[in-house]
């Protein structure tokens, strides 16, 4: 199993790249969000998982540990093959696919090549009671690279779950997507417990007039 190279970039390609350890070129594949933070000719260090078939061995790399572990959960869902994993996090940081899993936002996944309305709404099922954290040991780094709070927008374990339901529907009735009412929604609960639904709207709105959430 290889779990790790470290070598110089060689060649990057549309979904993957060549990295030259010591004389021997490995091609891994990689999301473009991984690929966009190489450069040819420079040493880099991927995680990587490795996927044996009968009739193919296949690299598959990572920039960091979060990232990996979410190719791992997301493969584990039925349809959700290497490409198509590869796919997603192309298109959703780690920090956005848990967020978009929480809000069961099956818009997010579509996004994505390969996903399709059946398949997104399969993902945010499955994975509805999975929360994929940073692996122990691997700090904050890897999120700070990309701008991303460690920290994930999620409602409180003893939340209302059909208030933050019918103040979610409300929001995305009124034009805003359903991430971003699930952000609004998550942070005036957690602010505002014992409010009603009429009132957490408003305050919703407040929050998408100030651009805070």
């Amino acid at each position: 199993m290889i779990a790790k190279l470290r070598g110089l970039i060689d060649t990057i390609g549309d979904d993957y790249c060549i990295i030259d350890v010591n004389g021997v070129g490995y091609l891994v594949s990689a999301s473009t969000k991984t690929l966009s933070r190489l450069a040819i000719g420079q040493e880099a260090v991927l995680l990587t998982e490795m996927i044996v078939r009968e009739d193919n061995i296949s690299l598959f790399g990572f920039a960091d540990a979060w990232e990996k572990e979410w190719f791992a959960t997301l493969t584990k869902v039925q349809g959700v093959g290497a490409k198509v994993c590869l796919s997603i996090l192309s298109v959703l940081t780690p920090a956005q696919l848990s967020q978009a899993v929480s809000a069961q936002d099956k818009t997010s996944f579509c996004r994505a090549s390969g996903v399709g309305p059946k398949l997104a709404a399969r993902i945010v099922t499955e994975l509805k009671d999975k929360i994929v954290t940073i692996p122990a040991g691997t700090g904050s780094a890897s999120a700070a690279v990309e701008g991303i709070p460690v920290e994930t927008a999620a409602l409180p374990k003893d939340a209302d779950y059909s208030k933050s339901e019918d103040i979610i529907s409300a929001l995305v009735n009124l034009g805003y997507q359903r991430l971003e009412a699930y952000r609004a929604t998550t942070k005036v609960i957690a602010e505002n417990p014992d409010a009603n639904v009429p009132t957490l709207i408003r305050l919703a709105l407040k929050e998408f007039a100030a651009k805070e959430f």
